[in-house]
C-alpha cells in the first residue's frame, strides 16, 4: 500500500494558526462594550473563531496517526512511537512553562496559575492517548478505526456529564485535565474527541488515499458529512433519545455545538482538499508547518510569557474596533516574520527531544 503526502493539511493548519492569532489578540484586547452578539459582523467573527480549536484537535489526530500507519507499515514504528510520545512531552512541558512567570518566582511569589491547562497539554496528552491506542491495536486496522469512532462518539454524547465538573480530591495537576473550575482553557474531554475523529479519518486516508478516485469521493463525504453534522445531527440525537429513551442523547442535542463545530472541521477539509493542487509549496503550506514555533511566539508577546509583560499588560480590553483589526494584521505579519526568519522553536524542541531520546536509550 502506497500512503500518499496529504498536502492540503499544511494549508488546513495554517487557516487555523492564523484564526488563532487575530482570535486571540481582538478577544484579549478589544473593548467589552463593542462585543455585541446582535452586530453581525461580531457573530461571523466569534462563529469563525470557535472553529479554530476544533481544526487543531483534528488536524493533530489525523497527521499524527497517519504518520504511526505509515511508520508501522514500514516495519519501523517503534521509532515513531518513541518520537510521539516525547512529542506529547514536549508539549506538556511547553504548554506549562508558557504560563510561568520567571520575575514572579525570582521575587518569591508563586502560585498555581501555571498549571491551568491549555491547548498544548491537551494536544500533547492526546498524542500520548493516541500512541497507547495504537500500540494495542496495530494489528487490527478496522478494529481500531471503530474503536476511534466510537471514543470520539462518546466523548461528545456524554459532554453533560462532565460540562460543570467539580473535583475536589485529586492534585491540582491532575484534576486541571477534567475540570474547568481551577482556570483550565481546555480539558481533555471533550476535546480528546476531536483528536479521536482525526485519527479515524487517518486511517481512511491510509488505506484509500492512493485509489483514483478517492479524492474526489472524498471531498464530497467531507461536504456532506459535515453538511449533515452542522444542520441534523441534533435532530439524530433526539431521534436516538426517542427511540432509545437515553435522556443523555436528549442533554447532549440541547446543547449540541461538538458534532457542530466538527461539522465546520469537515466542510473546511473540504474546501482546502480541493484547493490542495494550488497550495502546494506555496507560503500558507510554509506557514502550516511553522505552527509550533508561531503559537509560542504569540503568547510570549501577546500575553507575556515568563516576564508578565505582554500586549495584554498594556492593552487589555482597551481598543476599538479599528485599532483591533489593524493591530490584529500587523500582529500576524510581525509573529509570522519571527517565525520564519529568527524563530528555531520546532528544529530546537525536537532536537532536545532527539538528545533525550538518545540519553534514555544509551541508559
Amino acid at each position: 500500500m502506497q500512503a500518499n503526502r496529504l498536502y492540503f493539511i499544511d494549508a488546513v493548519r495554517a487557516f487555523a494558526i492564523l484564526m488563532m492569532l487575530q482570535g486571540h489578540f481582538i478577544d484579549t484586547l478589544l473593548d467589552p462594550i463593542y462585543r455585541d452578539n446582535t452586530n453581525t459582523a461580531y457573530k461571523i467573527w466569534s462563529y469563525f473563531r470557535g472553529i479554530t480549536a476544533p481544526t487543531f484537535f483534528t488536524i493533530s489526530g489525523l497527521v499524527f496517526t497517519y504518520l504511526l500507519l505509515r511508520a508501522n507499515e514500514k516495519g519501523n514504528d517503534k521509532l515513531r512511537i518513541r518520537k510521539g510520545l516525547f512529542r506529547g512531552l514536549l508539549l506538556l512541558g511547553i504548554g506549562y512553562s508558557l504560563r510561568i512567570n520567571l520575575i514572579s518566582w525570582l521575587s518569591g511569589y508563586f502560585n498555581t496559575y501555571f498549571l491551568v491547562i491549555d491547548v498544548l497539554q491537551c494536544i500533547g496528552l492526546s498524542l500520548i492517548i493516541l500512541v497507547c491506542l495504537h500500540v494495542l491495536f496495530k494489528q487490527y486496522s478496522y478494529l481500531f478505526s471503530i474503536i476511534l469512532a466510537i471514543i470520539g462518539c462518546l466523548c461528545f454524547v456524554s459532554e453533560p456529564l462532565y460540562r460543570n465538573l467539580v473535583i475536589e480530591n485529586l492534585p491540582l495537576v491532575i484534576a486541571n485535565y477534567m475540570t474547568k473550575v481551577n482556570g483550565s482553557v481546555f480539558t481533555i474531554l471533550p476535546w480528546f474527541g476531536y483528536s479521536a475523529f482525526g485519527a479515524f479519518m487517518s486511517t481512511v486516508f491510509f488505506r484509500h488515499a492512493h485509489r483514483s478516485r478517492f479524492k474526489i469521493f472524498t471531498i464530497l463525504s467531507f461536504f456532506l458529512i459535515g453538511y449533515l453534522l452542522m444542520y441534523h445531527s441534533s435532530w439524530a440525537l433526539l431521534k436516538l433519545y426517542s427511540i432509545t429513551d437515553i435522556e443523555l442523547f436528549e442533554r447532549s442535542a440541547d446543547y449540541n455545538y461538538l458534532f457542530t463545530r466538527l461539522g465546520n472541521v469537515l466542510i473546511l477539509f473540504g474546501i482546502f482538499y480541493s484547493l490542495e493542487r494550488f497550495l502546494k509549496q506555496s507560503i500558507i503550506a510554509r506557514i502550516g508547518e511553522k505552527t509550533l514555533s508561531i503559537y509560542v511566539i504569540h503568547f510570549i508577546i501577546l500575553y507575556g510569557s515568563f516576564t508578565g509583560y505582554g500586549l495584554k499588560r498594556w492593552f487589555s480590553k482597551s481598543l476599538e474596533p479599528t485599532e483591533a483589526i489593524i493591530g490584529a494584521l500587523c500582529f500576524i505579519v510581525v509573529v509570522c516574520v519571527i517565525s520564519f526568519h529568527y524563530a528555531k522553536t520546532n528544529h530546537f524542541v525536537y532536537s532536545v527531544a532527539s538528545k533525550i531520546s538518545g540519553l534514555f536509550k544509551r541508559s
